[in-house]
């Protein structure tokens, strides 16, 4: 019989696309155990592991077979990847995603002989294989961004463009997070990844916000030689969600928002536009409850929008020509975002606009990144520095990802052209 071997191919790819990952040279009906093994930029280990059986031939394709146990069950081509979780010797509760944008990722695919349970001592080693994730594709520029009082990361596809404009921002961890910039500008966008705080000399805190710092990043990226224009489009997680649906709402640059997970009401930090500010609503810590494992619940925390003391943290969203796309979990349980993206499509309708379009996905939680991006249905939250729930269940999580990634480009390019 002819040693196993493992092929994974594309061997070096986007990281938001699939692979096709076959196992062949086993004796027919043999148990093996696949493993994904990769680290992060500070040298923490993540990995996965799932079960299968070879076929007649001796053969695996993940593309048609099935898992029997470990970390996922069911034929899930992607599964070793957003399976991926600290190894046993790490921190939990922490995040599988690059902090840099240049390097790819680099994932060990093994084989070992029979079954061996998340966590325990595998089988022999039979085959292994390396993949590299790029976050971005070749030629993709990637330009540091000091522009008034705007800073981020501009990412250029290549070419000569003109180029769909989008800003990009991430929720209340602050700081600059890249990776879905450089994955935009891979599928043809001019993206800037905008921080809004606690990052070079921006405010460390998140108190007070206003909305000129989003209307120069705006007109910065609308003006910009590579950028189509007239308009330009938004995406936000969380707060960056909210922030997308305040920016569209108040400035014409803003045509198109995605809003992932977030609220139709602004939240915990004021936000201020000339004369005007929209107070933000708070949260009661009181309404935290804490699990025997110590992870913080906040579901119940945050004012409820809906009440009417707190109608002028509301975003008049219905003020916004442009088009909304909302995307939620519906085991989101950061915040209620289901109910929110309701509060604001009643908004909208009794305003008699139909200017959005709802992605609601059951089974899935807070944070719904790009395709194949690690679920961690706890992480670690910077601003607390205490396990939070995040909620949704991995394999829903990861399947709403993916489909919502095409939907957000498909929309993006509709009403950005």
């Amino acid at each position: 019989r002819r040693a196993a071997s493992l092929a994974v191919s594309p061997a070096a790819g986007p990281a938001d696309g699939r692979v096709e990952t076959r196992v062949t040279g086993l004796s027919p009906g043999q148990p093996v155990t696949l493993r994904a093994v990769a680290a992060d930029d500070r040298g923490c280990l993540f990995h996965s592991c799932a079960h299968y059986r070879a076929d007649s031939r001796g053969e695996l394709h993940l593309a048609t077979d099935a898992s029997h146990g470990g970390d996922y069950t069911g034929v899930e081509p992607m599964g070793l990847f957003w399976s991926l979780a600290p190894a046993g010797m790490e921190k939990p509760y922490q995040r599988l995603v690059p902090r840099s944008t240049g390097a790819p990722m680099k994932v060990e695919g093994v084989v070992h002989q029979g079954h061996s349970p998340s966590g325990s001592m595998p089988g022999p080693v039979v085959a292994k294989a390396e993949v590299q994730r790029l976050f971005a594709a070749p030629g993709v520029r990637r330009i540091r961004l000091k522009e008034g009082v705007v800073r981020g990361s501009l990412f250029l596809p290549p070419g000569d463009g003109p180029f769909p404009g989008v800003i990009d921002m991430y929720g209340d961890e602050g700081g600059l997070i890249e990776f879905r910039s450089s994955l935009l500008a891979t599928h043809g966008f001019a993206s800037l990844s905008l921080p809004y705080f606690d990052f070079e000399d921006l405010p460390r805190a998140m108190k007070e916000l206003k909305l000129e710092y989003f209307e120069e990043a705006a007109r910065f990226l609308q003006r910009h030689p590579k950028v189509k224009g007239p308009g330009v489009g938004v995406i936000g997680t969380g707060k960056g969600a909210e922030l997308a649906l305040s920016m569209i709402t108040f400035l014409p640059e803003v045509v198109a928002a995605v809003s992932i997970s977030g609220c139709s009401s602004n939240t915990v930090a004021d936000l201020r536009y000339g004369e005007m500010t929209l107070p933000g609503l708070r949260f009661d810590m009181n309404k935290v409850s804490v699990s025997d494992a110590g992870v913080f619940d906040i579901f119940e925390a945050l004012d409820d929008p809906a009440n009417p003391a707190n109608s002028p943290c509301v975003i008049p969203i219905e003020k916004a020509e442009g088009h909304f796309l909302l995307v939620v979990g519906e085991d989101d349980r950061m915040w209620k975002s289901s109910l929110y993206a309701e509060l604001a499509i009643r908004r909208l309708r009794q305003h008699g606009k139909e200017n959005f379009e709802l992605l609601s996905y059951p089974g899935a939680g807070h944070r719904i990144d790009p395709p194949s991006t690690p679920f961690c249905q706890v992480a670690m939250d910077r601003v607390l520095g205490v396990p939070v729930l995040g909620g949704g269940q991995s394999k829903a999580h990861a399947h709403a990802q993916e489909h919502s990634w095409g939907k957000i480009q498909e929309f993006l390019h509709l009403h950005l052209g």
